[in-house]
């Protein structure tokens, strides 16, 4: 299932997820205008390598320009193609508004770092001895799909399903959306384990799993879990 987009609208204009959608853009065009190996350097100084930031091994002095823990964060604003920022930036618009939406910006930004910080660390605890560079933005972005889960399940996606020679568009609720996506994320994961792959697959598992810990912190008071809409509310402070 592809999403296209949901029915869900919002109080208030999403700003900080635009905010962040132009942040990762224009770090990733400053990636692509390096050269080759100016580019691949730039991603082992500021991506999150599990042997690294484990203290299992050390970067060379001109590679380690920043502590092996901020790599978990700076790593959140690489990527590694178009089709990978597109994506983890595609998912984010869809679903970014309305947790933003139900938790405000500043609430909403730090939510959304710390399940990106819980993510790496997942990835980092699945996989301590990898020396490969982890980057993108994916694991927040599923801390996002986390708390979309459990505030907004009736919500209504817009999803492209590939059949074949043939597509299909249907609305779908949010949790089988979600829940479909999320039972990937562990297949795959479970597959990874067993057959080795590129993709950090128990980041985006323990960033979905810690945005259902924690939207209940960071949500309004306003704001219910199970909502087949959004709350009306007025301010930023949780009143009607």
């Amino acid at each position: 299932m592809i999403p296209i987009r949901d029915d869900n609208p919002t109080a208030t204009k999403p700003l900080l997820t635009a905010t962040l959608i132009a942040v990762n853009v224009l770090v990733f065009l400053y990636q692509v205008s390096l050269s080759p190996k100016a580019g691949q350097l730039f991603v082992f100084q500021f991506g999150a390598i599990p042997s690294v930031v484990s203290g299992d091994q050390r970067l060379p002095s001109q590679v380690a320009v920043i502590p092996p823990v901020l790599s978990l964060f700076s790593s959140m604003f690489l990527h590694g193609g178009w089709m990978h920022l597109i994506g983890n930036m595609w998912y984010l618009w869809i679903f970014g508004d309305n947790i933003e939406d139900a938790m405000g910006r500043m609430r909403f930004l730090l939510f959304y770092i710390i399940s990106g910080l819980a993510a790496s660390l997942c990835h980092v605890l699945t996989n301590p001895a990898s020396q490969i560079p982890t980057i993108g933005a994916s694991g927040a972005i599923s801390g996002v799909l986390g708390a979309y889960f459990l505030l907004y399940p009736q919500a209504r996606i817009l999803v492209l399903i590939p059949l074949g020679f043939f597509t299909r568009l249907i609305y779908v609720p949010a949790v089988v959306a979600l829940g479909f996506w999320f039972f990937l994320q562990l297949l795959s994961g479970t597959m990874s384990d067993v057959q080795g792959g590129g993709v950090a697959w128990w980041a985006h598992i323990g960033g979905f799993v810690t945005g259902m810990l924690l939207v209940g912190l960071f949500k309004r008071r306003s704001v219910h879990y199970f909502n087949p809409r959004r709350p009306h509310y007025h301010d930023d402070t949780g009143t009607w």
